[in-house]
């Protein structure tokens, strides 16, 4: 579905380009569309709808919210993203993107914490210089950057692998709003709650079945469809589990910069038969 991008980020998360760049390089891409959408702020909307004016681009409020949820019988915290999309009272998310920023500053001072004392370097200055000094813009991937540069690692996943993952030396767990609390808020601002690119978790057929229906328990709107590079029974599988709940469907690049040519603007799944786009709800 060329022309409709809803998962971006620009540089007030993870991603390279600033908010203006951003929808000046969708321009460039044929979007009509768009959705920055960084983790857990909202800093670079109003930039991008101001932008947007010159480049006859239509700007969707948006916001990737980490969230966290668990499962009875595993007595185990998962991960988990939720795409808030279209906030008619962005007001009503103001405490909770206050409460996940400061999280997002204090794990990443813990991260650094770790590193310095396995590694004998401190790197949170350097990060810190990444995100012009606002510690709650700080993502592990900024963290990972910082030790490639450093030669610490000699590619990015290096850095999960070896020291950011669960279970490796630096790593610092989950402490974000749980699941239900995150579907509430978007509830209560009047937007729509996505779960973003189901597949990226790394967990087992049965726990994403459990997800989905967790998800639609909690009174869900959406789900982002798989990429286009997903092997087929695993969208199929996502399919089914959409038309099981009759969930509405999203589509998102996940943009981050043109270093993850996986990801490319405006590159987006096509829906399938059937399938409802979030944007046919939008006003």
């Amino acid at each position: 579905m060329q022309g409709i991008d809803l998962h971006t980020h620009s540089n007030i998360s993870d991603g390279v380009l600033t908010p203006e760049a951003l929808v000046k390089k969708a321009a460039d891409e044929g979007v009509h569309t768009l959705a920055l959408t960084d983790h857990d702020s909202m800093d670079g909307v109003q930039r991008a709808i101001d932008t947007a004016t010159e480049h006859d681009i239509r700007i969707i409020t948006g916001v990737e919210i980490s969230s966290q949820w668990s499962r009875p019988s595993t007595n185990k915290n998962y991960g988990v993203h939720i795409v808030a999309l279209n906030m008619q009272h962005v007001e009503c998310l103001e405490v909770v993107l206050c409460t996940q920023k400061r999280v997002r500053a204090e794990r990443a001072q813990q991260i650094c914490e770790k590193l310095e004392k396995v590694l004998k370097h401190d790197f949170y200055d350097e990060v810190l210089q990444r995100v012009n000094g606002h510690a709650d813009h700080i993502t592990r991937s900024h963290i990972a950057q910082a030790l490639l540069e450093n030669r610490v690692v000699s590619r990015l996943q290096q850095a999960f692998d070896r020291f950011l993952k669960e279970g490796k030396p630096a790593y610092v767990g989950l402490n974000w709003i749980d699941l239900a609390d995150t579907i509430r808020a978007i509830d209560e601002a009047k937007g729509i709650a996505i779960l973003a690119h189901p597949t990226r978790y790394g967990l087992s057929a049965t726990n994403i079945r459990y997800l989905f229906e967790l998800f639609s328990q909690l009174g869900g709107h959406a789900v982002e469809l798989p990429p286009r590079n997903e092997k087929a029974s695993t969208r199929q599988m996502i399919d089914r589990l959409i038309s099981q709940y009759d969930f509405d469907v999203s589509i998102g690049s996940d943009f981050h910069g043109d270093h993850m040519p996986w990801a490319k603007l405006g590159q987006t799944p096509v829906l399938k038969d059937g399938q409802v786009g979030v944007w046919e709800s939008f006003n």
